[in-house]
């Protein structure tokens, strides 16, 4: 009988299946639940107390069918690389001892495979899964471009995840708790300003207001706002302090195309980055990600 794959594409790129580690040297051991603890980097920080309870009622009926995968950090002793929900609901279960593969693995190993693994489960919210994403890239130096490849996701998908972290707190929040989908954050976040943000999450939740209307409101929002910055954009770039036609100088070599500042009679503005296809515009993103 084939065994199932349940951890997911990208985890398997980091860790073996069954099979391969079998053929490691390692089959499944019978654990002691007092020698195993928690894996201090699960990037999970709540569990579904009526979710837990249903597994444990699973694995008092059937068993542990899939076994956990632990590294072995002394005399005796474990720690969980994958498998924490199992390893609570067992205890519930009134297990003494649960099937694991035993796995080499440093801290370094251990913090990735976590996070990944993390990133793979269906039940997890968006921001928990842009937290891991992130994470990924803080503390395992990945690049957006090799977290895509590791974890089998588009690159335009993790960073429309990444992009949510840059939300106030109360809409992460409420993302985290489902009062609002992503799709209503991935339209909300077009808005720069964090105050019409909170804004637009207040009229989702009192009105129930879908996606498609969100985004109708935020087009609105952003045409009237590129209307008054047009009739605000009054200094010419003939004008522009000398230092300022030197950094748009050095810019536009950096990036290798014709950056362009736009700068009101206030002194505000933005710096505009064009680009002419999709190749082009990842070419750019590459030398942004090369800056971190």
């Amino acid at each position: 009988m084939a065994k199932r794959n349940a951890l997911g594409r990208g985890l398997g790129a980091l860790m073996s299946d069954a099979d391969e580690v079998q053929k490691a040297g390692a089959a499944i051991n019978e654990i002691n639940i007092s020698d195993i603890e928690a894996n201090p980097w699960q990037p999970r920080t709540t569990f579904d107390e009526e979710a837990l309870s249903e597994l444990s009622k699973s694995i008092k009926e059937m068993g542990i069918i899939q076994p956990l995968t632990l590294r072995k950090t002394g005399e005796d002793k474990y720690q969980i690389i994958a498998g924490e929900r199992r390893f609570r609901a067992s205890k519930i279960a009134g297990l003494t001892r649960i099937p694991a593969y035993i796995r080499e693995s440093d801290d370094s190993n251990m913090l990735e495979m976590a996070l990944v693994e993390n990133i793979q489960r269906e039940d997890l919210d968006s921001i928990e899964v842009a937290l891991s994403y992130q994470r990924l890239i803080d503390e395992c130096s990945f690049t957006q471009e090799t977290l895509s490849e590791r974890v089998g996701k588009k690159r335009s998908t993790i960073s429309n995840y990444l992009r949510l972290l840059k939300l106030p707190a109360v809409i992460q929040k409420a993302i985290r708790q489902r009062e609002i989908s992503m799709g209503h954050a991935r339209a909300i976040i077009n808005v720069k300003d964090p105050e019409t943000q909170i804004m637009l999450y207040k009229q989702i939740v009192t009105y129930d207001f879908s996606v498609r209307k969100i985004e109708e409101i935020v087009r609105k929002i952003n045409s009237e706002e590129a209307s008054d910055n047009a009739k605000q954009e009054k200094t010419p770039a003939s004008k522009f302090p000398r230092e300022y036609e030197q950094l748009k100088n050095h810019l536009s070599k950096h990036f290798d195309t014709n950056v362009d500042f736009k700068i009101n009679n206030k002194g505000k503005g933005r710096i505009v980055i064009p680009f002419d296809s999709a190749n082009d515009l990842e070419r750019i993103i590459g030398v942004l990600d090369k800056l971190k």
